[in-house]
């Protein structure tokens, strides 16, 4: 990994910090930071919206059913556990963002840096290791929602169209296709960073989604009067016993992915002014955010499992399927579309620019890796191709786009995503550089709670995780590739 995971390569990690700090450099401010950057202007209005937009996204979907899987005491008690865990872990990694003196000392501008400066080299390779296999597992999971949304809005046109008798099955793979070809011209665009406007859009779509679904389930309840749905959720016999353990584990993982966002809250922080301390900053937005996220969620998720119960969807949005209004649910299913097209970009650009640092750095005379071809556009700046970006990112979007369509399971990739990033990049990481920075010494109470916490979260990713394998290996007993229909 070394030294090439730069800084520019992870503020694309969400686009909209880059509209931050762009904001602030076209103030014309000639003060700068003790770091000879100019004046940070953040504060914890700025960066809780930031982390509101960067986490509410397609992970809100699931949450009804994962209410189903654990019922109305366990559900909401989760939630609000993993919340607690979120923002808890977030205050020790906001502490890490100054090496040193919480004050003056050097900054980390993204978590990778903070890894590299209290860990040490091998576990800042683990880091980066896990948090790229984390992008391009988030790149397959939204090729999967993306397909499952525009079938929905196929389905429902098809299904009114027809008043009812056409059942309009339809196959994913077409959908998957064609947003693989958006992605492969999207991921030309080789400096993503001023593309601000497109993780704005994302934004406002996540909120657009995630209300309309949010509205459908208090109708649907309104409508029949009745709160559906059990204390200890799904039923045995409506899913054997085994099945009810497998997706109870496979609801946690699901819940984990919708709250991750600890890889970014370092970038976040970089945009903040003191003093107050960035930290002191960024534990009150870290406690603004995570409240109003999950009261949003608790919401979303209980609303959508009183709606259906027991038949409670794993993508909230695509269960409303055949109700009216539909043009409701189509302007919903779209939203997710386009925030997905802007989200698989601003995810997968760190990793892009990994590889191609790479490659850079160890065939730096090789005319095929370094040579940028200028192409002219009339009345635009010429467009920079080099032929290195245009191959291997290509091969990049196929991949996971082949990968989408031999396991299009919305709900087990969700858990799995969910899983994998949770305990590494959420608690362990954090937890670690923590008690680094701190110094605190083993064995202390302190020392030994951490740990507790650390290794509970641990539990919970491999419970996630098994329960998420198991669902992928159930669904392709009875799963023929590339030729899945709903």
């Amino acid at each position: 990994m070394g030294e090439n995971t730069g800084n520019k390569n992870h503020l694309h990690q969400k686009q909209v910090f880059d509209l931050s700090l762009d904001v602030h450099a076209q103030g014309g401010s000639k003060c700068f930071d003790d770091d000879d950057r100019l004046k940070r202007t953040g504060n914890v209005w700025t960066a809780s919206a930031h982390i509101i937009t960067a986490v509410i996204g397609s992970g809100v979907l699931s949450l009804a059913w994962a209410t189903a899987q654990l019922g109305w005491i366990a559900g909401p008690t989760v939630m609000f556990l993993f919340s607690f865990v979120t923002y808890y872990t977030s205050t020790l990694l906001a502490a890490c963002y100054r090496s040193g003196d919480p004050i003056n000392g050097k900054r980390n501008y993204t978590y990778m840096d903070a890894v590299r400066s209290n860990l040490g080299g091998f576990k800042f390779k683990i880091c980066g290791l896990v948090q790229y296999l984390n992008l391009f597992g988030v790149a397959i999971g939204y090729t999967i929602a993306s397909s499952i949304s525009m079938m929905a809005i196929e389905r429902s046109n098809c299904f009114h169209s027809s008043g009812g008798k056409n059942l309009c099955h339809m196959n994913s793979n077409p959908y998957m296709i064609g947003f693989g070809v958006a992605q492969i011209i999207f991921s030309q665009i080789p400096d993503f960073d001023q593309l601000w406007w497109l993780s704005i859009v994302a934004a406002v779509m996540s909120f657009t989604y995630s209300t309309i679904g949010l509205g459908l389930g208090i109708g649907k309840v309104a409508e029949s009067g009745t709160l559906k749905g059990s204390l200890t959720g799904i039923s045995i016999g409506t899913v054997t016993e085994t099945q009810k353990i497998w997706r109870s584990f496979q609801a946690l993982g699901d819940i984990a992915f919708a709250y991750s966002y600890s890889i970014i809250l370092i970038e976040i922080q970089d945009t903040v002014k003191s003093p107050p301390s960035e930290t002191t900053t960024m534990k009150k937005a870290s406690l603004v955010s995570v409240g109003v996220t999950t009261l949003f969620y608790m919401l979303c998720g209980c609303f959508g499992y009183a709606a259906f119960g027991d038949l409670s969807p794993g993508n909230l949005l695509t269960g409303f399927g055949f109700y009216n209004p539909y043009w409701l649910l189509d302007i919903a299913n779209a939203a997710i579309v386009i925030h997905l097209v802007g989200a698989y970009q601003v995810y997968c650009q760190p990793l892009f620019a990994f590889i191609e640092k790479q490659a850079a750095a160890r065939f730096p005379d090789s005319d095929f890796i370094t040579k940028e071809i200028k192409i002219p556009i009339p009345g635009f700046r010429p467009f920079s191709l080099n032929l290195f970006r245009l191959v291997w990112r290509t091969i990049f979007v196929i991949l996971t786009t082949v990968i989408s369509m031999l396991l299009p399971f919305f709900n087990d990739v969700v858990g799995l995503l969910g899983a994998l990033g949770f305990w590494p990049l959420t608690v362990y990481f954090p937890v670690e550089m923590y008690i680094a920075q701190k110094k605190i010494p083993k064995w202390s109470t302190k020392w030994l709670c951490l740990q507790i916490l650390s290794f509970a979260c641990l539990v919970i990713t491999i419970a996630a995780a098994a329960g998420s394998i198991a669902g992928v290996v159930l669904d392709l007993k009875s799963y023929k590739p590339f030729s899945t229909s709903y």
